[in-house]
């Protein structure tokens, strides 16, 4: 029997519960992982809430790393006492152990730690699709994030500040920026307090940006928009402050033909060829420290509530990582 936090119907985080669970033998392409470090990541709390329906009763989590501990008769390419690390469907890494498709688990090079690895895997891996693929961030290039102190920021700003890019990022108070600051975002701005647009016309006098990156959703739109100059990128990837509200597709012509994309990890890194690759790309960047993973806080597995109270409340900074 292994702990595994689950959740019986959405709702707050007072929903999670601690239930003990039998972890069968792997099949076929499966292994079975016993975790040592697991991720937590803003798309757990919709899975919670609702707002991403699952079947209930329901695991939760999509990002963890542990131990290869046994496998399935058709698996190859990995081995027990592999350290492996995985950001994949289906929900369930909240567990001591679980059974996951071998396909969708990487092994963790030398030099990087379990706890890096399960605080990377997810964020890492959306930072570099959101700036090597839908963006290709290149020496000159002035960019936006929001969220510059959350988890996929601070990646962010620090990746293509070693790209050669000017970071602008926005963040809810002045601590916050300052760890943008100090993680490659040049101009960090407190959205709370200066208008991001405003500033944003300011540092580029008034030519815009050629990609915004936004996590925060409701909240910052259709301002971010007001940022991108014509022919430019708006990438929604993620609604912090809740959904974007239906819109009038002709409001992107009347501001410059723009390019719109909600894009999702799980297309991105859809095959395990791509999957390899673009870990490949972010345990380089980790490895030669270029990208440094900021793990600010960690939790007891049996505190996944307090982990979700703190990261909903904006309590949290950088990546969070709970502990079997």
């Amino acid at each position: 029997m292994v702990k595994a936090v689950r959740f019986h119907e959405p709702g707050g985080p007072e929903v999670l519960r601690v239930d003990n669970l039998d972890v069968p033998d792997p099949e076929n392409e499966q292994i079975r992982v016993r975790h040592t470090a697991i991720g937590l990541n803003y798309i757990d709390t919709y899975h919670r809430s609702g707002l991403y329906p699952l079947p209930l009763p329901s695991g939760i989590g999509m990002e963890g790393a542990g131990i290869v501990e046994a496998i399935g008769p058709s698996v190859s390419g990995v081995s027990e006492g592999d350290r492996v690390a995985y950001a994949s469907p289906p929900p369930g890494p909240y567990a001591e152990a679980r059974l996951i498709d071998a396909e969708k688990v990487v092994k963790i090079p030398e030099g990087i730690t379990d706890e890096q690895a399960a605080a990377m895997m997810l964020k890492g891996l959306t930072a570099q699709y959101l700036i090597r693929q839908i963006h290709k961030v290149s020496p000159g290039d002035t960019i936006l994030i929001h969220a510059a102190a959350g988890g996929v920021g601070l990646i962010v700003c620090q990746w293509a500040k070693t790209l050669g890019a000017t970071v602008i990022g926005t963040v809810s108070t002045d601590d916050k920026a300052e760890l943008a600051r100090a993680n490659g975002c040049d101009y960090p701005i407190v959205y709370t307090r200066d208008d991001f647009v405003t500033k944003v016309d300011e540092i580029t006098s008034g030519a815009k940006l050629p990609v915004v990156y936004d996590s925060i959703g409701k909240a910052t739109f259709p301002a971010s928009l007001d940022c991108v100059r014509p022919l430019g990128i708006f990438v929604t990837f993620g609604q912090a402050s809740g959904p974007i509200p239906p819109v009038d597709l002709g409001v992107f012509a009347q501001k410059g033909s723009l390019f719109v994309t909600r894009p999702t990890l799980f297309n991105y890194a859809s095959s395990p060829t791509n999957l390899r690759a673009m870990s490949k790309d972010l345990f380089a960047v980790v490895s030669t420290g270029a990208v440094k993973i900021n793990i600010d806080q960690t939790y007891c597995l049996t505190e996944a509530r307090k982990a979700h109270e703190d990261l909903e409340g904006r309590q949290t900074t950088g990546s969070t990582v709970l502990l079997p």
